[in-house]
């Protein structure tokens, strides 16, 4: 039972290699080592889920930067607000309990959409979580604590 609702789902993405586009799933399943598929997949421990807000899909376009959702490398692209949640906070979506590791540091490849962004999202791309435990994630799940 949700204790306080923070957000849902709006989308959830994978980038199987450098090569390839970012693919838009309907679930994901997440393990220890991150999301199942993705690039990322058991490399950097603090760095394995990406989760956005669509708040900063807002900021963006309010400097008027055009750009397509999936765009910031999220892995999770949520309709409220993560900023609460800080380092060791543990939250669930769906079935899964995810714990923050980190928060999203500043992106040089953002550079490659525009030039202003890596500064304009330095501290508002996101935050970065574990699986603390490991189940699916389905586009619309509640994320809450």
């Amino acid at each position: 039972m949700p204790k306080k609702i923070l957000a849902n789902v709006v989308e959830l993405y994978v980038t199987a290699s450098s090569d390839e586009p970012r693919v838009i799933k309907d679930e994901l399943q997440l393990e220890n080592e991150g999301v199942v598929g993705d690039k990322f997949y058991g490399k950097d421990m603090n760095r394995l889920i990406l989760i956005t807000s669509l708040d900063a899909y807002e900021m963006v376009k309010e400097k008027d930067i055009d750009i397509e959702h999936g765009s910031l490398g999220e892995n999770i692209l949520v309709n409220g607000s993560i900023k609460e949640l800080n380092l060791g906070d543990r939250f669930n979506v769906g079935d899964v309990t995810l714990e923050i590791t980190q928060n999203c540091t500043l992106c040089n490849g953002l550079s490659k959409i525009n030039s202003k962004l890596p500064k304009l999202l330095k501290d508002d791309r996101g935050i970065f979580a574990k699986a603390v435990t490991c189940g699916t994630i389905k586009k619309g799940d509640i994320v809450y604590i």
